[in-house]
Protein backbone atom coordinates (compact mmCIF):
# COMPACT_ATOMS: atom_id res chain seq x y z
CA UNK A 1 0.00 0.00 0.00
CA UNK A 2 3.19 2.74 0.75
CA UNK A 3 4.17 2.21 -3.02
CA UNK A 4 0.90 2.66 -4.03
CA UNK A 5 1.00 5.98 -2.06
CA UNK A 6 4.97 6.90 -3.29
CA UNK A 7 3.97 5.70 -6.91
CA UNK A 8 0.59 7.95 -7.21
CA UNK A 9 2.77 10.74 -6.00
CA UNK A 10 5.49 10.65 -8.02
CA UNK A 11 3.45 9.91 -11.23
CA UNK A 12 1.45 13.59 -10.35
CA UNK A 13 4.43 15.49 -9.74
CA UNK A 14 5.65 14.17 -13.00
CA UNK A 15 3.07 15.20 -14.56
CA UNK A 16 3.52 18.93 -13.37
CA UNK A 17 6.66 18.90 -14.38
CA UNK A 18 5.91 18.08 -17.91
CA UNK A 19 3.18 20.51 -17.79
CA UNK A 20 5.98 23.33 -16.32
CA UNK A 21 8.21 21.89 -19.67
CA UNK A 22 6.04 22.12 -21.59
CA UNK A 23 5.08 26.46 -20.57
CA UNK A 24 8.72 26.78 -20.58
CA UNK A 25 8.72 25.25 -24.35
CA UNK A 26 6.18 28.41 -25.43
CA UNK A 27 8.40 31.29 -24.15
CA UNK A 28 10.23 33.10 -26.67
CA UNK A 29 13.80 33.54 -25.68
CA UNK A 30 14.71 35.86 -28.90
CA UNK A 31 16.34 32.91 -30.58
CA UNK A 32 14.30 30.36 -33.15
CA UNK A 33 12.57 27.65 -31.88
CA UNK A 34 10.46 25.20 -33.85
CA UNK A 35 8.40 24.25 -30.39
CA UNK A 36 7.04 27.83 -30.44
CA UNK A 37 4.89 26.47 -33.16
CA UNK A 38 3.34 23.41 -31.51
CA UNK A 39 0.10 24.93 -30.88
CA UNK A 40 -0.35 26.03 -34.37
CA UNK A 41 -3.18 23.79 -36.15
CA UNK A 42 -4.61 24.52 -39.70
CA UNK A 43 -7.67 23.36 -41.33
CA UNK A 44 -6.25 20.36 -43.70
CA UNK A 45 -8.81 18.70 -45.83
CA UNK A 46 -11.02 19.78 -42.80
CA UNK A 47 -9.24 18.67 -40.32
CA UNK A 48 -7.41 20.45 -37.60
CA UNK A 49 -3.80 19.89 -38.28
CA UNK A 50 -0.41 20.51 -36.99
CA UNK A 51 2.02 22.57 -39.02
CA UNK A 52 5.12 19.99 -38.67
CA UNK A 53 2.26 17.27 -40.49
CA UNK A 54 2.12 19.82 -43.63
CA UNK A 55 5.55 21.08 -43.53
CA UNK A 56 9.32 21.19 -43.24
CA UNK A 57 10.23 23.66 -40.72
CA UNK A 58 14.08 24.37 -40.07
CA UNK A 59 15.73 26.98 -38.98
CA UNK A 60 18.66 28.28 -40.79
CA UNK A 61 19.88 31.06 -38.43
CA UNK A 62 19.52 31.53 -34.62
CA UNK A 63 16.69 34.23 -35.32
CA UNK A 64 14.51 32.58 -38.58
CA UNK A 65 12.54 29.40 -38.84
CA UNK A 66 11.45 28.82 -42.42
CA UNK A 67 8.09 26.57 -43.20
CA UNK A 68 8.09 25.03 -46.39
CA UNK A 69 4.88 23.35 -46.98
CA UNK A 70 4.70 19.95 -48.62
CA UNK A 71 2.13 21.90 -50.94
CA UNK A 72 2.30 25.32 -52.13
CA UNK A 73 -1.33 25.74 -52.25
CA UNK A 74 -1.22 26.12 -48.34
CA UNK A 75 1.03 28.99 -48.31
CA UNK A 76 -1.82 31.28 -47.18
CA UNK A 77 -3.67 29.25 -44.68
CA UNK A 78 0.07 28.62 -42.74
CA UNK A 79 0.00 32.43 -42.32
CA UNK A 80 -2.91 32.77 -41.06
CA UNK A 81 -2.98 29.98 -39.10
CA UNK A 82 0.57 31.33 -37.19
CA UNK A 83 -1.69 34.62 -37.38
CA UNK A 84 -4.51 33.21 -35.23
CA UNK A 85 -2.53 31.09 -32.68
CA UNK A 86 -0.77 34.26 -31.87
CA UNK A 87 2.81 32.98 -31.52
CA UNK A 88 4.64 36.66 -31.45
CA UNK A 89 5.94 36.81 -34.74
CA UNK A 90 4.47 38.26 -37.79
CA UNK A 91 4.83 35.71 -40.66
CA UNK A 92 6.20 36.63 -44.26
CA UNK A 93 6.49 34.09 -47.45
CA UNK A 94 7.95 34.68 -50.91
CA UNK A 95 5.35 32.34 -52.77
CA UNK A 96 7.38 29.18 -52.09
CA UNK A 97 8.09 29.15 -47.96
CA UNK A 98 6.88 31.20 -44.81
CA UNK A 99 9.66 32.67 -43.30
CA UNK A 100 9.08 33.88 -39.43
CA UNK A 101 12.01 36.63 -38.64
CA UNK A 102 12.80 37.06 -34.82
CA UNK A 103 13.84 40.02 -33.43
CA UNK A 104 16.41 40.45 -31.22
CA UNK A 105 14.89 40.74 -27.89
CA UNK A 106 15.26 44.39 -25.50
CA UNK A 107 17.25 44.23 -21.99
CA UNK A 108 13.73 45.24 -20.51
CA UNK A 109 11.93 42.21 -22.74
CA UNK A 110 14.34 39.96 -21.12
CA UNK A 111 13.72 41.34 -18.08
CA UNK A 112 9.74 40.67 -18.34
CA UNK A 113 10.21 37.49 -19.58
CA UNK A 114 12.36 36.22 -16.68
CA UNK A 115 9.66 37.69 -14.29
CA UNK A 116 6.83 35.54 -16.16
CA UNK A 117 9.49 32.59 -16.02
CA UNK A 118 9.84 33.13 -11.93
CA UNK A 119 5.92 33.15 -11.75
CA UNK A 120 5.75 30.03 -14.54
CA UNK A 121 8.25 28.41 -11.79
CA UNK A 122 6.05 29.30 -8.95
CA UNK A 123 2.98 28.15 -10.10
CA UNK A 124 4.43 24.78 -10.74
CA UNK A 125 5.99 24.86 -6.90
CA UNK A 126 2.55 25.37 -5.21
CA UNK A 127 0.90 22.39 -7.61
CA UNK A 128 3.58 19.97 -6.31
CA UNK A 129 3.47 21.23 -2.61
CA UNK A 130 -0.53 20.81 -3.10
CA UNK A 131 -0.15 17.10 -4.42
CA UNK A 132 2.46 16.86 -1.12
CA UNK A 133 -0.08 18.38 0.97
CA UNK A 134 -3.09 15.75 -0.75
CA UNK A 135 -0.86 12.85 -0.24
CA UNK A 136 0.17 13.46 3.12
CA UNK A 137 -3.29 13.90 3.98
CA UNK A 138 -4.64 10.56 2.57
CA UNK A 139 -1.63 9.41 4.93
CA UNK A 140 -3.06 10.89 7.64
CA UNK A 141 -6.11 9.50 7.30
CA UNK A 142 -5.28 5.94 6.47
CA UNK A 143 -3.25 6.16 10.01
CA UNK A 144 -6.36 7.49 12.04
CA UNK A 145 -8.91 4.55 9.89
CA UNK A 146 -5.77 2.13 11.53
CA UNK A 147 -5.04 1.51 7.67
CA UNK A 148 -1.34 2.28 8.83
CA UNK A 149 0.47 2.19 12.07
CA UNK A 150 2.31 5.71 13.11
CA UNK A 151 5.61 4.87 12.29
CA UNK A 152 4.80 3.62 8.38
CA UNK A 153 2.81 7.15 8.24
CA UNK A 154 5.97 9.05 9.85
CA UNK A 155 8.38 7.29 6.99
CA UNK A 156 5.68 7.66 4.40
CA UNK A 157 5.28 11.62 4.74
CA UNK A 158 9.03 11.29 4.94
CA UNK A 159 9.23 9.75 1.60
CA UNK A 160 6.88 12.76 0.00
CA UNK A 161 8.58 14.96 1.73
CA UNK A 162 11.64 14.26 0.34
CA UNK A 163 10.42 13.76 -3.21
CA UNK A 164 8.60 17.09 -3.14
CA UNK A 165 12.57 18.54 -2.63
CA UNK A 166 13.33 16.72 -5.87
CA UNK A 167 10.31 17.97 -7.81
CA UNK A 168 11.05 21.04 -6.42
CA UNK A 169 14.53 21.44 -7.37
CA UNK A 170 13.89 19.98 -11.16
CA UNK A 171 11.73 23.07 -11.40
CA UNK A 172 14.39 25.92 -10.23
CA UNK A 173 17.06 23.86 -12.39
CA UNK A 174 15.04 24.27 -15.66
CA UNK A 175 13.95 27.58 -14.81
CA UNK A 176 17.64 28.45 -13.99
CA UNK A 177 18.70 26.87 -17.34
CA UNK A 178 15.82 28.95 -19.03
CA UNK A 179 16.66 32.27 -17.51
CA UNK A 180 20.28 32.00 -18.73
CA UNK A 181 18.62 31.23 -21.80
CA UNK A 182 16.90 34.32 -22.21
CA UNK A 183 19.40 36.72 -20.59
CA UNK A 184 22.17 35.87 -23.33
CA UNK A 185 22.63 37.35 -25.83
Amino acid sequence: MSADVINHCKQAMEKRIKGFENELKLVRTGRASITILDPVRLDYYGTPTPLNQVATLTTPDARTIVIAPFEKRLIQDIEKAIMIADVGVQPTNDGNVVRLPFPALTEERRKDIAKSLKKMAEESRVGIRNIRRDVNEDIKTKEKNKELNEDDSRKLQADVQKMTDQFIKQVDDKLAAKEKEVMTI
